[in-house]
């Protein structure tokens, strides 16, 4: 059982998704390569360590950017290149991150 909120755990399969379409195609692997791999891990342990959890918007809309400089390219390119495909790939996911697009501010959760 996890105690993750269900849009954390949305977060967490639209990143995994993504990583492994841009791998699958730049890397031409059937698994994640070791540096997608890491690239992935990355990306789950700033979600994990998001101050907004639930209430957080898009990375590229958030004030606080969690991301090393470097990392954070890397992500950019993996956005820039799967982002169109996930509308065919995994429809569900591609809208809904759509819609935390709409969101300007993340919302601090009241706990």
């Amino acid at each position: 059982m996890t105690d993750k909120h269900p849009r954390i755990n949305r977060e967490e399969k639209t990143i995994d998704a993504m990583v492994t379409l841009y791998c699958r195609h730049n890397h031409q692997a059937e698994t994640l390569c070791q540096k997608c791999r890491d690239l992935r891990q990355y990306a789950l342990e700033c979600l994990k360590k998001c101050p907004f959890q639930e209430g957080k918007t898009t990375c590229l809309k958030c004030p606080v950017h969690c991301y090393k400089p470097e990392m954070r390219e890397k992500i950019r390119a993996v956005m820039r290149y799967s982002g169109p495909k996930m509308v065919y790939r995994h429809p569900v996911l591609a809208i809904l991150h759509f819609l935390d697009r709409c969101r300007n501010k993340p919302v601090v959760a009241i706990k």
